[in-house]
């Protein structure tokens, strides 16, 4: 059985730096709360679905003083997301990932749906199928899982447009893999999402 390694992106929670979009709605201050509540609650469900390695890939890098006083949980291995657009960040860790043997998930910290539960099922999806999705409402997609590796998943792709789920589903299946596509997630991203959070997120 592939050991499964959970990749989890994330931005320091940091006024003004995480969760940009939320601002108008919450002020920075607000937003960077909720945007480190999001970390830890997404860190929580991955560490306790206990299938492999929980991988925190950063920005900036861990000795930035953004990340000053912030602890994280006992079991969270630390990386840097490297120079590059999403893509090229997304290829790296993932290609680093498979090339030791593993599956690798791919996960944010904007879905507050994101449970240890959905995190088992994806990786299960993964011993019998080459990739795994769950779309966002919002087009993009909250999680991908991969057991193979290609550059064509993360190369001159349609960023933060509501085309990326689509358009990463369509080179999946240029490459004929096979493909298990999980329900629809939402992420909270935009003050219109914000009804997503659970009550247990308090909202300054």
């Amino acid at each position: 059985m592939t050991p499964t390694r959970i990749i989890i992106f994330a931005k320091a929670p940091q006024p003004g730096f995480a969760k940009t979009r939320l601002i108008p709605a919450l002020g920075a201050e607000g937003a960077a709360d909720l945007a480190q509540q999001m970390l830890f609650n997404t860190l929580h469900e991955a560490l306790s679905a206990d299938i492999g390695t929980v991988e925190l890939c950063i920005t900036p890098k861990i000795d930035d003083i953004a990340w000053q006083g912030i602890t994280f949980p006992l079991g969270t291995e630390i990386t840097d997301q490297g120079e590059g657009d999403l893509g090229a960040r997304l290829a790296r860790a993932s290609d680093r990932a498979i090339e030791n043997g593993r599956s690798a998930i791919l996960i944010g910290t904007d879905c507050v749906e994101m449970s240890a539960t959905l995190l088992r099922e994806a990786a299960q999806s993964l011993h019998e199928h080459d990739a795994v999705i769950h779309c966002a409402a919002d087009g993009g997609y909250a999680l991908l899982g991969l057991k193979r590796y290609s550059a064509v998943l993360f190369s001159d792709m349609p960023w933060s447009t509501d085309a990326v789920a689509s358009t990463t589903i369509a080179r999946i299946g240029q490459l004929a893999w096979s493909l298990h596509v999980g329900q629809l997630l939402h992420d909270v991203d935009a003050p219109q999402d914000l009804k997503y959070l659970s009550p247990k997120m308090v909202v300054a």
